[in-house]
């Protein structure tokens, strides 16, 4: 055990240690009289001596001292009753700590570091119970935390860890602390403090590494920058629920189309680690098996199952879920078998001795799981959901029979096509269909011996099988089972026939993609050049569109499920594809394609991992990517013939993407000679172009009519290409690959596919936006990153946020980040140059109405940066007239209530409509300063009040506040003057005739000065705390046209006839008098500073 460092004077210590290993920093020790000479005199006299001076416990007889070569000092660090316990000790310093100690510069600096280390670690063990175990200690962390890192309380901490952080080559010692939204670390050694908080949304790589010196390490990639985190006594589990936080963050924030209310992590704030351990348990429990979403793993036992067709017992797990029993095992046979609750009608106890249980299925059918240690549990368990499992009316166990959809409004095929357009003719001897029996055959032989439908064990003969070919009356069937698709059909009869009533006649862009589509679906076919098969495609794509409205339809499923046609009914052709795009291709057909740039991104990992010698010549594998796109996006339907592709489908529907990857990767490897030949891609794409027309299905027994005839088929010179023995080559030669690897290369890959993206809709942003705007480039990117920041701040601690929903990537690059007011309002106030203190709500709100150019509610990045740039490098004219033209902006009862719907990217595009908008852009020239309407009275005095919010704490103060008082005083005599040569000017007129102002508010009568203009005393800083105030002018006399607040608008009645107004000209004309004011606005202002500020305050700007 790890011992809290003790000072050791070795100088003066009796000779009771021998030393068993040491090196320059620590001691491996033995306690005499332990080991080896325990039986001599010394023996004796050392455990004689430890008795009297340590009655009450045992010495251990093993130890680990810490020394530096320059220091007479040991530290006591370790100790164990046992060489094992202490070697193990031993090795994870030298892993860990040893080689690390020589960047250090002193030796107190190691002893330093090692004694904080040590002390981590005995605290970390201290922690190993979970907070439910523990909540004291973790409460103390929560604290801890809190006080730290100035998060809102709403953040929560997750979970914690000793390790250290490298900056450069020095290692600080500290904790992780692992939240909800957030990655923190904290160190203080030495006086040196190390902070860090990075948002998960922001991280780009994460995965574990090694080094010479570093032994094994977790890197963080943020923001293009990286981060090591080392010496963690639980790698493995930190590294796994720092992937699992980074995951949901992504997949909440940038992923809609997979992420729903109904997610089990949807509330952040009740996130826990053992939730994200149960979730991610759930995951690969449905995930292996191919169970429905629904299903959730209640229970698992270890057990023996009786294996009949080979007589033997197989060690493996039983997992119990809501509604079946799933054995998988665990001795390298493969064997695995799934069992639907609702056949099980009885459980018996034959042999308690053996700890044995025996399910009896229908059918005739047992199984017999021995050695079970809690085997009277489990028949419990299984006994009361039996009982509870719903069995499904419709679903067919029997292959042979018709299903048969009732109470259906549209005609439903009840016939795969295959059938329909092909009917196997049993009476036909072509060596092809007599092979094609054969393997009939073997299946049944199969069947026979292993069961068939859902009870079926599937082992490695059964993969044999699937390598060799399916026979095609038994493809639909099979594919069902593999996909798990049946077990959808059967939890949810009646399903597809409600969806087809529901969406009948209705209208969307998927339906109109659809349309447009079915006729490019395997338009050679004859099933396809039909009303039956063309009807049916539009049906399957129809209804799965309106079951998943976030997908809805994307290029690729009319080529997927034209083939599912082919060999499954309808509504079998609905639930595979289904279980294609919902569990077997996440992510996959949604509008960014992240699920096959996940999977290119694998497929780009293995090349350089198998086919290193390819690897060399293409530097750039980007071209892999780009080129091999088309095959997982349709299973290699699209570049191979139709007799050809459905073997790889059966493949897929059996091993997943693994099949996929498998395949890619023969293809490349047969062609490597000829890869290796080429200058440029165009020449490469042209080989796999040729090489995918020489594959053919010698065995196909389908009619050269619906055989797809290549540009090379009468070409003897090109060698024909067996596409059996190619998907037996693959397996041959990558079938090491475990469906585990790619999964975990899956999520690390996504991380960085994700932020790319990310990355691309900044750049394009910038690249638009810099065009307008004089921020330099490193501004914009942090500005850019502040905005889209304080678009997720307010999602972080919301369960249903509008900003998520106001996320849109299928938007236009400047569109897909948006902020509502009060988004808005908090990063504006952060940024804005001037301090307005108890103006800033308003001034906030008003950029707010006058930024947002279309009244959607919602301010886009090009809008907020505009803005802002007004205010941090325009001249004095631009900044005047921005706060000119905020006082113009009415006030309204809809303020900050978005518009648009939310799900506004799904709808029909106006393409009209973006043209015109387009046009008038390129049209609009900058605005005249005579264009802009005069500003009334109310609408004076509140800028006059912002004019004094703004100069308030500059050095100036004061000379500001004076000019600011001459300028109003200066406006008042001349409007007065103004008035009084209008006065005289109505008697030469005809009385009903009305003189005109400006805008045309001229009044009918005259109305002297005293009783309109303000006084002085309105517009100083003393009345910005007095609004509402009733203005009195400068006889004394109160007005009551001015007892308005400044917040509210000027409506039609407060517009008397003696009100007046200003020109934009007029007050510019005369704050150029005053050099203070021209000063302060011209004044540069330190973006930097503001940018730098904003950064740390935002978070606690959310508070």
């Amino acid at each position: 055990m790890w011992l809290k460092p003790e000072e050791v004077l070795l100088k003066n210590a009796l000779k009771l240690w021998v030393t068993e290993k040491s090196n320059d920093y620590f001691v491996l020790q033995r306690r005499r009289g332990y080991g080896e000479d325990s039986g001599g005199l010394t023996g004796l006299l050392v455990g004689t001596l430890d008795t009297v001076l340590d009655s009450t416990a045992k010495v251990a007889p093993f130890r680990i001292i810490h020394q530096t070569p320059d220091s007479q000092v040991y530290w006591n660090i370790a100790c164990g009753a046992s060489l094992e316990e202490i070697s193990q000790h031993w090795d994870w310093l030298q892993q860990n700590i040893t080689r690390t100690l020589s960047v250090f510069d002193s030796g107190e600096d190691i002893t330093s570091f090692v004694q904080g280390k040590i002390r981590g670690l005995i605290a970390e063990e201290g922690t190993s119970a979970s907070d439910e175990e523990d909540p004291e200690r973790f409460r103390e962390a929560v604290l801890r935390f809190e006080r730290l890192f100035g998060l809102p309380q709403r953040e929560k901490l997750v979970t914690y860890f000793s390790c250290s952080y490298w900056r450069g080559r020095v290692p600080n010692q500290g904790w992780i602390y692992l939240s909800t939204n957030f990655l923190c670390f904290y160190s203080y050694m030495l006086g040196n403090e190390v902070k860090l908080v990075y948002p998960w949304d922001e991280v780009s790589r994460l995965e574990r590494t090694s080094s010479v010196l570093l032994a094994e390490s977790i890197r963080v990639c943020v923001r293009g920058e990286d981060h090591f985190f080392s010496m963690l006594l639980r790698l493995q589990q930190t590294y796994v629920i720092m992937q699992q936080l980074a995951d949901y963050a992504i997949v909440r924030f940038f992923d809609k189309e997979t992420f729903n209310a109904e997610h089990p992590l949807a509330n952040p704030l009740h996130i826990t680690q053992r939730a994200l351990e149960i979730h991610a348990r759930n995951q690969s429990f449905r995930a292996f098996f191919r169970l429905p979403q629904e299903e959730n793993l209640c229970e698992v036992y270890e057990s023996f199952l009786w294996v009949p067709f080979c007589h033997v017992n197989t060690l493996g797990k039983i997992c119990v879920s809501e509604n079946y029993l799933c054995f998988a095992s665990q001795d390298g046979s493969q064997c695995h078998l799934i069992i639907p609750l609702w056949e099980v009608f009885s459980v018996e106890l034959p042999d308690h001795n053996s700890r044995a249980l025996t399910v009896c299925l229908r059918g005739k059918r047992a199984l017999r799981f021995s050695e079970v240690r809690d085997f009277e549990r489990l028949a419990s368990t299984i006994r009361r959901k039996c009982g509870t499992a719903g069995s499904p009316q419709h679903f067919i166990s029997n292959p042979d029979e018709e299903g048969v959809m009732v109470g259906q409004s549209q005609a439903v095929s009840t016939e795969a096509l295959m059938n329909v357009f092909h009917p196997h003719d049993a009476e036909n001897l072509d060596p092809k269909m007599l092979k094609e029996r054969m393997k009939e055959q073997s299946w049944q032989i199969h069947f026979a011996e292993y069961g068939r439908g859902t009870g079926m064990f599937c082992t490695k003969k059964t993969r044999d099988l699937i390598v060799r070919g399916v026979p095609e009356t038994l493809r639909g069937e099979l594919w069902m089972l593999f996909s798990g698709a049946v077990h959808d059909m059967a939890s949810h009869p009646g399903y597809y026939g409600r969806l087809l009533e529901e969406c009948m006649g209705s209208s969307s862009l998927a339906c109109d993609e659809i349309e447009r589509d079915l006729h490019r679906s395997l338009p050679e076919h004859p099933a396809f050049q039909s009303d039956t098969g063309i009807s049916a495609l539009r049906r399957v794509l129809t209804a799965y569109a309106h079951r998943n409205p976030k997908i809805g339809y994307c290029q690729a499923m009319n080529i997927l499920t034209s083939v599912l046609l082919l060999y499954a009914k309808e509504e079998e052709a609905f639930w595979l594809l289904v279980a294609v795009c919902e569990r077997m291709l996440p992510d996959y057909f949604n509008r960014r394609i992240i699920g096959a740039l996940v999977d290119q991104a694998v497929f780009e990992e293995l090349i350089r991992e198998h086919l290193t010698q390819l690897t060399e010549h293409m530097t750039d594998l980007s071209f892999f990517s780009s080129v091999s796109l088309s095959w997982f996006l349709t299973l290699f339907i699209s570049v191979l013939p139709i007799e050809s592709a459905v073997n790889v489908v059966d493949c897929f529907f059996y091993d997943g993407i693994k099949a996929i990857l498998q395949l890619g990767l023969a293809v490349l490897d047969y062609n490597m000679d000829n890869l290796l030949c080429c200058h440029d891609d165009a020449e490469a794409v042209t080989v796999l172009n040729r090489f995918f027309d020489s594959v053919t299905n010698k065995d196909s027994p389908l009619p050269v009519t619906v055989q797809h005839a290549s540009a090379t088929a009468n070409d003897k010179s090109i060698q024909k290409v067996d596409i059996s023995n190619l998907i037996k080559e693959a397996y041959e030669k990558y079938g090491d690959i475990r469906t585990e690897e790619v999964e975990k290369m899956r999520k690390r890959n996504k991380l960085y596919v994700i932020q790319t993206l990310e990355d691309t809709t900044k750049q394009n942003v910038l690249r638009v936006v810099a065009q307008d705007v004089k921020f330099s480039a490193a501004q914009l990117d942090e500005l850019y990153m502040l905005f889209k920041r304080q678009h997720f701040v307010s999602c972080y601690w919301s369960v249903c946020s509008p900003a998520l929903q106001n996320h849109d990537p299928s938007l236009p690059y400047l569109d897909q980040y948006q902020l509502d007011q009060s988004q808005f309002s908090s990063l504006f106030n952060l940024l804005q140059p001037w301090t307005t203190h108890t103006h800033a709500r308003s001034l906030a709100r008003s950029a707010f109405r006058l930024l947002d150019k279309n009244g959607d509610g919602l301010v886009n990045f090009k809008e907020f940066i505009c803005g802002l740039d007004i205010l941090n490098n325009r001249s004095f004219t631009e900044k005047l007239k921005f706060l000119f033209k905020l006082h113009l902006q009415p006030d309204s009862a809809e303020d900050g209530v978005i518009r648009k719907c939310p799900e506004r990217g799904h709808a029909k595009v106006d393409l009209q409509e973006y043209l015109k908008q387009w046009q008038e852009d390129l049209q609009r020239r900058e605005e005249n300063i005579k264009d802009l309407p005069r500003i009334n009275q109310v609408q004076f005095i509140g800028l006059t009040k912002t004019l004094y919010g703004v100069f308030h704490g500059d050095e100036e103060e004061e000379s500001l506040y004076r000019a600011v008082a001459r300028v109003t005083s200066l406006l008042l005599r001349m409007e007065e003057v103004g008035r009084k040569l209008q006065e005289s000017s109505p008697q030469k007129m005809p009385q009903n005739t009305p003189t005109s102002t400006g805008e045309g508010n001229q009044p009918d009568s005259p109305v002297s000065q005293q009783e309109t203009a303000p006084s002085h005393s309105d517009i100083t800083p003393t009345s910005t705390s007095r609004p509402s105030t009733p203005t009195s002018s400068p006889t004394g006399t109160s007005s009551p046209v001015l007892d308005t607040p400044t917040d509210t608008p000027s409506s039609p009645s407060t517009l008397r006839d003696g009100d007046w107004s200003f020109s934009f000209e007029q007050i510019l004309a005369s704050l150029l008098n005053e050099p203070s004011v021209v000063r302060f606005f011209e004044r540069a202002i330190d973006t930097d500073s503001l940018i730098a500020h904003a950064r740390k305050n935002q978070l606690k700007d959310a508070h």
